[in-house]
C-alpha cells in the first residue's frame, strides 16, 4: 500500500513554539519525528486495516528511551522533561492513536504508578525491564460496567495468608494480551488498592477484544482474575483510595493531550497537501475560500492546543499543575482534534475515506481518544465543579 504522509514532515509551528523547547528536547522531538516518517507511517494505514500492531518496534522504543522516559536514570529510563515527553506523544499519535497508546499506556500507566506506589523492590524488580521492552505493562482499572465511576468497581481481594486472592474482570485494556505485568486496581476490604499481577499467575486470563472500528492497530483485552493468587510483596503499599488511579490517569492525560495534537497536524498538513494539488473548475480547490476558511480555523486551534501544552508542560515542571489543568487541556485538545479529523476528511472528499491518505485513521481514532482516560462530558463536569464549587456527579 502507498501512504501519501509517507515523506518527512515540515511541522505546524505558526507561533514559533520550538523556540520554547530546549537543546535537549528539540532533539528528542526530531528523532521521534524521523522514526515516525519512517517506521510507523509506512505502514500504518495496512496495520490499521489488518487490526495489528508492530510489536517488531519495541526494541526501537526502548533503544529511544521512550518507555517510561520521564522517570530516573536509577531504572533503566531516560529522565526527560516533561516538555520532552508530550513531543513524543505528540509525534507518536501523528503517525497513529495506537502507537501511542501503547507507548502511554506501558510508561505512564504502568511504570508510573510502580515508581510513585511502589516499594523499592518492586522498582527495581521492574522498572528496568519495562524500560528495556523486555516487560510490557498494562494497566486495569475499567470495567464493564464501571468507566467514568471506577469507584463503584467491582473487582475485589481477599488477604490470605501468604497473599491475597484476586476476583472479577476488567475491560478495554490496553496492550492487555501481550503485557507481562498488569497493574490492577481492586477493593480490599472496600478500599481500592494496586496490586502487581504477571501473566503467568494462576487464575489470570487476557483475552483480546476484536471488531474494533477504532484504534484498530492498538491491542486491547479483557481481564479476568478467577480466584488469582499473587503474593503480599505484589500489593502497592504506597498508596490506598482512588487516589492512586486517578493520579496515574492525570499522567497518562497529559500526554494525550500533547498526543492528540500530532494526529490534528497529520490531517491539517493532509488536508494542506491534498487542497494544492487537487483541481476543480480550473484551479486548486485551496483557493476557494471555503476551503481556506477550514484550513485557517485547523491552523488556528491546532495553535492553540499547542500553547495549552506548553503552558501545562511549565506548571507540571514547577509542580503547580493540578487535575483540572489536565482535564482542561485533554477536553479541549481530543475535542478539536476530533473535529480537524472531520473537516479534513470532508476536505479530501471520496479519497478522505481511503487509507492511502492519513486522514480517516486518524478520525476513526480520535473517536476512542475523545473518549477513554475521562470522556468529554466528565472533564466538563470536572471543570464544571471547579468553576462553581458544585459537583454534578456525585
Amino acid at each position: 500500500m502507498i501512504i501519501k504522509d509517507a515523506i518527512a514532515f515540515p511541522g505546524v509551528d505558526f507561533y514559533d513554539l520550538d523556540s520554547e523547547l530546549n537543546d535537549e528536547e528539540l532533539m528528542i522531538r526530531d528523532t521521534v519525528r524521523k522514526f515516525v516518517d519512517q517506521k510507523i507511517i509506512p505502514s500504518a494505514g495496512q496495520h490499521f486495516e489488518d487490526g495489528t500492531f508492530p510489536l517488531e518496534l519495541i526494541p526501537e522504543f526502548a533503544e529511544m528511551g521512550i518507555l517510561g522516559p520521564t522517570l530516573p536514570t536509577k531504572y533503566g529510563c531516560a529522565g526527560v522533561s516533561d516538555l520532552a515527553y508530550g513531543m513524543i506523544m505528540q509525534e507518536l499519535e501523528r503517525g497513529d492513536s495506537g502507537v501511542r497508546s501503547f507507548v502511554s499506556v506501558h510508561g505512564t500507566l504502568a511504570m508510573y504508578p510502580i515508581y510513585t506506589f511502589g516499594s523499592e523492590d518492586q522498582r527495581q524488580k521492574y522498572l528496568p525491564e519495562m524500560a528495556a521492552g523486555r516487560m510490557i505493562g498494562c494497566f486495569g482499572l475499567t470495567e464493564a460496567d464501571h468507566g467514568s465511576d471506577p469507584g463503584s468497581m467491582e473487582t475485589t481481594a481477599v488477604e490470605v495468608d501468604d497473599g491475597y486472592i484476586l476476583n472479577g474482570s476488567k475491560m478495554w485494556i490496553t496492550n492487555g494480551s501481550v503485557a507481562d505485568v498488569a497493574v490492577v486496581w481492586a477493593k480490599l476490604e472496600g478500599e481500592i488498592h494496586g496490586f502487581i499481577v504477571e501473566k503467568d499467575t494462576e487464575g489470570f486470563t487476557a483475552i483480546a477484544q476484536k471488531h474494533k472500528l477504532s484504534l484498530r492497530a492498538s491491542i486491547t483485552a479483557e481481564l479476568y482474575f478467577n480466584d488469582c493468587k499473587i503474593p503480599k510483596a505484589n500489593i502497592l503499599p504506597g498508596v490506598k483510595g482512588l487516589k492512586g488511579p486517578l493520579a496515574t490517569l492525570s499522567q497518562a492525560r497529559f500526554g494525550i493531550s500533547f498526543g492528540v495534537l500530532g494526529a490534528a497536524m497529520a490531517c491539517y498538513q493532509a488536508a494542506l497537501d491534498y487542497t494544492k494539488e487537487r483541481t476543480q473548475f480550473g484551479r486548486p480547490i485551496a483557493s476557494f475560500q471555503l476551503q481556506q476558511a477550514k484550513l485557517a480555523e485547523m491552523l488556528s486551534e491546532i495553535t492553540k492546543g499547542q500553547l495549552v501544552c506548553q503552558q501545562l508542560a511549565k506548571l507540571k515542571a514547577n509542580g503547580k499543575v493540578r487535575p483540572v489543568h489536565i482535564s482542561l487541556a485533554k477536553r479541549n485538545n481530543c475535542y478539536w482534534a476530533l473535529n480537524i479529523a472531520r473537516t479534513a476528511r470532508e476536505m479530501l472528499g471520496a479519497n478522505g475515506i481511503s487509507l492511502e491518505y492519513p486522514v480517516i485513521r486518524h478520525m476513526c481514532n480520535l473517536e476512542s481518544v475523545y473518549t477513554y482516560e475521562g470522556t468529554h462530558d466528565i472533564h466538563t463536569l470536572i471543570l464544571g465543579q471547579e468553576i462553581t464549587g458544585i459537583p454534578a456527579f456525585s
